[in-house]
């Protein structure tokens, strides 16, 4: 019994040892990769939250500020004027200096106008005037069409130039580049899994990022005109911006595609959530603009009816339509009741809409007008306005990441006639006019006053109203009629005639 005992005694130190030694082994196989990882945490090279965007790629990046001549000064150099505006900081941060960088597309250049007239002008003026001696730098990096998944390189950039603070004013211009998001559809959900979970760690993002780029910049130079990612079947976008309307006849490639709404929905958040991230993890607060856009005088770009209209139905909703249109100088709300019988017909039309909200003003019924403006938008089947699904993406990755929100909807609107955007404070269906962007500046100025634990002089207001006079007595009447120049051309860009032409210069 004792020799069976010692027996069973051996065969289990034995097992325990041979196990022991599987692990050992498994252990020192590990070992490189493990000592790897934990010097890619020390470098903090590899962070999750910064791996290449699932859903799409570029065909390359180019950083958007380069040193000048005399290594003094960031500046943006001339390769990139084709989207920005020339604008620069000082290469080495002065003590003390307060230095914000507000990303975004046209709005944020200030466009029609430019740079000298953006709420980015007006704020450093403005924080001049309230910390007279400490210096202040409020940078440009606001690119022509540009939408949050082209900014996200940027901003990841930007947090090597020391910033105190991101502004993030996006949302108008996301569906403006031809892409599909087919790839992630087609991948089963297992892949999706492992790629989650083998993302947590720092060696696999970096090893996809290097072979990222090599393959986008073999891809690039076989085939200029690669549309797809070989391996990952993502788009790959051109290095900068090539709308639908850039092109001739670029309103006729839009169509009603609910299903590629919500991916660019999708998509929008996901950059706004990476973004966050990024400054979370740089430690450098992060602010999001709520944008505007102009309900009242500007209607859709594009109408369609609803794909599965019979051929009844239209011949209805056309009569319904011929019969209110002869009794908008009549009888109003009986022409309003056409229209909503029309409007149950085809709930799709975004022209119809918007007649519905300008019959509701002329009745004095604001409610409805706003209700049909706003139905009007998100129909519109080119939209170069924010649509509600994603200011709800905005407004949730704001409150669920306790992040800024400067509400300039919501101010313009309370500055607007019936609460209805439109009028003296935008220019066009999105850009604000000069007043508007110096109560844009006015609020960003009120956050700040906020969050950063710094007091303003008394009459720092006064001073800033003289520096405001100061600076637009300098402008020259060219800066004027260029502007009025561009205006026109963007004008006809967002119509579809723009016959190859961005409207920038």
């Amino acid at each position: 019994m004792n020799k069976t005992l010692a027996e069973s005694n051996d065969t289990s130190r034995t097992t325990r040892r041979r196990w022991m030694f599987r692990f050992a082994a498994i252990l020192l196989g590990l070992s490189p990769w493990i000592l790897f990882e934990l010097v890619l945490i020390g470098l903090d090279v590899g962070r999750p939250d910064q791996t290449t965007d699932p859903f799409i790629g570029f065909r390359s990046l180019r950083p958007l500020f380069q040193l000048n001549e005399t290594d003094q000064r960031y500046e943006i150099p001339a390769s990139r004027r084709l989207c920005f505006q020339p604008d620069s900081f000082a290469a080495k941060k002065a003590p003390h200096e307060f230095r914000v960088f507000c990303l975004g597309g046209s709005t944020v250049q200030g466009r029609p106008f430019s740079i000298e007239t953006s709420f980015t002008a007006w704020l450093e003026l403005s924080l001049q005037a309230a910390w007279p001696d400490r210096k202040s730098e409020v940078v440009n990096c606001g690119g022509i069409s540009y939408a949050s998944y082209r900014l996200v390189p940027i901003l990841e950039e930007v947090l090597n130039y020391e910033p105190d603070l991101i502004v993030v004013y996006t949302g108008h211009n996301e569906f403006l580049e031809d892409r599909s998001y087919t790839h992630l559809k087609q991948r089963s959900p297992w892949i999706d899994a492992s790629v989650r979970f083998a993302s947590r760690f720092r060696t696999y993002n970096v090893v996809w990022s290097q072979w990222n780029r090599w393959n986008q910049s073999t891809t690039a130079t076989e085939n200029d005109n690669a549309e797809k990612d070989e391996s990952s079947g993502k788009p790959v976008l051109p290095t900068e911006v090539w709308g639908r309307l850039d092109g001739p006849d670029g309103l006729q490639q839009y169509h009603h595609d609910k299903e590629w709404h919500n991916d660019v929905t999708r998509h929008f958040e996901f950059n706004l959530r990476r973004m966050v991230a990024m400054c979370h993890d740089a430690d450098v607060p992060i602010w999001f603009a709520k944008p505007v856009a102009n309900l009242r005088n500007s209607p859709p770009f594009k109408s369609e009816h609803r794909a599965d209209l019979r051929t009844s139905e239209l011949k209805q909703w056309e009569t319904l339509r011929v019969e209110a249109t002869a009794l908008f100088s009549t009888n109003m709300s009986a022409a309003i009741g056409k229209l909503l019988e029309a409007d149950k017909i085809d709930d799709q039309h975004a022209g119809l809409a918007y007649d519905l909200a300008k019959c509701y003003e002329t009745v004095r019924d604001p409610a409805s007008a706003k209700q049909y403006y706003v139905a009007a938008r998100d129909r519109d089947v080119c939209p170069l306005r924010m649509t509600s699904e994603l200011y709800e993406a905005l407004d949730r990755v704001c409150a669920e990441s306790r992040v800024p929100l400067i509400d300039v909807m919501n101010t313009f609107e309370s500055l607007s006639p019936d609460g209805i955007p439109g009028g003296f404070l935008l220019v066009d269906h999105v850009h604000p006019s000069i007043p508007g962007h110096r109560k844009i500046a006015e609020l960003l100025m009120e956050q700040i006053q906020k969050s950063f634990d710094q007091q303003m002089t008394q009459d720092w207001q006064q001073t800033r109203d003289e520096l405001y006079d100061e600076h637009l007595g300098a402008l020259s009447e060219s800066y004027y009629l260029d502007g009025q120049r561009r205006l026109e051309a963007l004008r006809a860009w967002a119509q579809g005639r723009a016959n190859g032409v961005m409207p920038t210069e």
